[in-house]
């Protein structure tokens, strides 16, 4: 049976997310709906709204459901560019740098972490902005200083949107001072197909998706009511976790992999998600190392899911300045049941790899 060790592309489903998706798919009716079971579904609706928006400080008004964090992410650069330089972090999702089209790029530093530095000097100079960052990096783990980022993006009067989807449910996190924040609920242990775009403040959204009205007219189509619930069940689920026994798992991995001649991506001292690691793995490339594990039984990934069947070494590591190192590096993340002994048995399939493969590690 396989270990599954890549939570950042999906999260393990949880017990309460499967449960609300069982209680929501009993209610017949349409949330837009006028009768009775309209109106049951929709006391649903804006129940799971209520729950999603206070994990994030966030009045019900504030929190439009999307299809995922990809949706959430484009509405936000849809919503807020109109006359602004969008400057997008070089090491963001694709989702981000795709819809943001022509930007300035924010430069990292080799830890991973935005350069603060470069974001003042852009924005002195720049017109009106739209800085887009994300929370936590969805192959390192590494976490942004988003309190620095704030207070810079307030004095030069820049608008912030944030991709929360890594972060949200794993650290907490309020929306106070954003322009916006995305998040996704199957990261967090919920069924696919839902997400949020969580507004700082309630304000005009623009939308890309035109129907009948439905999320006050920011976004139209019929809301998938059973993964939006799924989706509020999973984060209060994740939220209440204690995720440093996750933390001490991963620890466990990175010590393990340094002791056998291979990298951690990033300065280990720098704040990261409690479940993530990025091993690198020198002279080896990112393929073979995922298809060895597979084949012991052990699913990890070489980056972002939805950019991992292909060769191309990770934008993101080349950003930290890994060089050829960057196609050599694996992404490791833990679900939040992980166990001692699937950890214990991972340690030992990645060290046999390393003796057969890695000799020309450093």
């Amino acid at each position: 049976m396989t270990v599954y060790l890549d939570a950042n592309a999906t999260e393990i489903l949880r017990d309460e997310g499967l449960a609300a998706v069982l209680e929501a798919v009993q209610l017949v009716g349409n949330p837009s709906s006028v009768h009775g079971p309209g109106r049951q579904a929709r006391r649903a609706l804006e129940e799971a709204r209520d729950r999603v928006g206070q994990y994030w400080g966030a009045g019900p008004e504030q929190v439009v459901f999307t299809s995922g964090g990809t949706e959430a992410n484009l509405l936000a650069i849809h919503a807020f560019s109109a006359g602004r330089r969008i400057l997008v972090g070089a090491t963001e999702h694709d989702a981000v740098r795709m819809a943001a089209g022509d930007t300035s790029v924010l430069p990292v530093r080799p830890d991973g972490q935005l350069c603060l530095d470069s974001l003042q000097a852009i924005l002195a100079v720049a017109p009106p902005a739209l800085v887009c960052v994300m929370a936590a990096n969805n192959e390192t783990g590494i976490l942004h200083p988003l309190d620095e980022i704030r207070k810079i993006c307030a004095h030069h009067g820049a608008l912030l949107h944030v991709d929360a989807v890594q972060l949200a449910g794993r650290i907490a996190f309020r929306v106070d001072g954003l322009t916006s924040m995305a998040i996704s609920g199957h990261k967090a242990g919920a069924i696919k197909g839902a997400g949020a775009l969580v507004l700082g403040a309630e304000g005009h959204v623009t939308p890309m998706i035109r129907g009948g009205g439905q999320e006050r007219g920011r976004r139209g189509g019929t809301q998938a009511l059973p993964a939006i619930m799924s989706m509020a069940a999973a984060f209060a689920a994740a939220r209440a976790q204690d995720w440093s026994r996750i933390a001490a798992l991963r620890d466990r991995i990175d010590e393990a992999a340094l002791a056998c001649g291979a990298r951690v991506s990033g300065d280990r001292l720098a704040p990261r998600l409690p479940n993530t690691t990025s091993l690198v793995l020198w002279g080896v490339s990112a393929q073979t190392q995922l298809m060895m594990l597979d084949l012991a039984g052990y699913a990890v990934s070489t980056g972002s899911a939805c950019s991992s069947g292909k060769v191309a070494a990770s934008h993101v590591l080349e950003a930290m300045g890994l060089g050829d190192a960057a196609a050599n590096a694996i992404r490791v993340s833990l679900p939040w049941n992980a166990t001692d002994a699937e950890i214990d048995g991972f340690i030992v399939a990645y060290q046999a790899m390393a003796a057969r493969l890695g000799k020309n590690a450093a």
